[in-house]
């Protein structure tokens, strides 16, 4: 049975992806960040009592909700395989040949009887422009805007919409900063291929052509 692809793509909320935001088709905005993670195991009771104190204020902080995302993949051992196998054809010493060759093995082995998965983390800042601006009223004798005015207009909400986000990714980065977590802003071509991987679970080889 055929699927339609127009009605799959109608299930995403995302109209687009641009200056390392995510636009909804709802309008309102969404900034990601990649953190890292804790081995909360190796720590102290008192670092880990320090810990969840900072994290806990570190929530209450905040004024906005934010979502935090895992996502957990099967480890793709395939581009290291190929790492391996290019060294092995430059090698011409026979004894590293056969040992390149065997390790090779190995890790396939290894891999395919076990389940090796990695986990990635992404905290996802949302905001929501008001839907009636300050001083805006309706007048049925105004002027229509043209094309290239309504264009104008939208980039400009754009950027004081975007500049609302950008507040709010900082006070997160410095709060998890504070929780010893470490972060990093995913750029539009990050996001675009987080996207890709999530909606695309089983073509996570096939390069990502950017428009």
């Amino acid at each position: 049975m055929a699927i339609n692809s127009k009605a799959s793509q109608e299930f995403v909320p995302i109209k687009e992806v641009r200056d390392s935001v995510t636009v909804l088709k709802d309008g309102s905005l969404r900034g990601v960040l990649l953190a890292s993670s804790l081995n909360f195991s190796l720590k102290s009771e008192d670092e880990k009592n320090a810990i969840l104190m900072q994290f806990q204020d570190f929530l209450n902080s905040l004024d906005f909700s934010i979502q935090i995302f895992i996502q957990s993949r099967k480890l793709d051992i395939r581009p290291y395989i190929g790492l391996l196998e290019a060294r092995e054809k430059e090698q011409v010493n026979d004894l590293m040949k056969i040992q390149i060759k065997e390790y090779i093995d190995f890790v396939r082995n290894f891999t395919d009887s076990t389940n090796i998965m990695t986990k990635s983390f992404f905290v996802i800042i949302p905001y929501t422009p008001g839907v009636i601006k300050k001083g805006s009223s309706f007048n049925p004798f105004a002027k229509k805007k043209t094309t290239e005015e309504k264009k104008t207009n939208e980039v400009a909400d754009f950027e004081e919409n975007k500049t609302q986000l950008e507040q709010r990714i900082s006070v997160v980065e410095q709060g998890l900063v504070r929780c010893g977590v470490r972060v990093a802003r995913l750029g539009t071509e990050e996001i675009v291929e987080m996207f890709y991987k999530i909606f695309n679970p089983g073509e996570t080889e096939r390069p990502i052509q950017n428009s």
